[in-house]
């Protein structure tokens, strides 16, 4: 009895059934996302802009804004990155278009997850991205619309 532990480590230890698609498994969404993404590009004369960036990875965006009305008329965004990075871009604009500042500033990462079905956990930080450029090119813009440039 003093030497079954003994025996537990010569059998391999079965483990349940789990997910045997490769380790950075994208759904159908997210890949017609970053394959085909929307709103790619740069608006001239745009009324808002940020570039961003998470130097963990590497990956960078650029947004720009129209604003008419208090509500986001056209965005476009230019991404440098990963397929996550480039999906979850391009719906943040798809969630953003047509939504007053307000509501454009309380989407977050989990918003654009969702909208997307999820994305796999280690490519979750590049959903931030997306919202990060959103929020800094809205508050760019804030900030023209308070002191307008000459």
């Amino acid at each position: 009895m003093a030497d079954e532990w003994k025996e537990m480590y010569k059998k391999p230890k079965e483990y349940p059934a789990q997910d045997t698609g490769p380790l950075l498994f994208y759904n159908d969404l997210v890949i017609d996302h970053f394959t085909t993404p929307c709103n790619v590009g740069e608006l001239e004369s745009p009324d808002g802009r940020a570039v961003v960036g998470d130097p963990s990875c590497g990956d960078q965006m650029m947004v720009t804004i129209k604003i008419d009305d208090n509500r986001i008329v056209d965005i476009r965004f230019k991404s440098y990155g990963c397929p996550g990075a480039i999906a979850t871009s391009s719906m943040m604009t798809e969630l953003a278009k047509g939504k007053t500042i307000k509501e454009a500033l309380t989407l977050t990462d989990d918003d654009v997850v969702i909208a997307l079905g999820g994305v796999p956990e280690k490519k979750k930080h590049c959903s931030l991205m997306g919202v990060t450029g959103l929020q800094e090119a809205l508050k760019d813009y804030l900030q023209v619309s308070m002191h307008p440039r000459l």
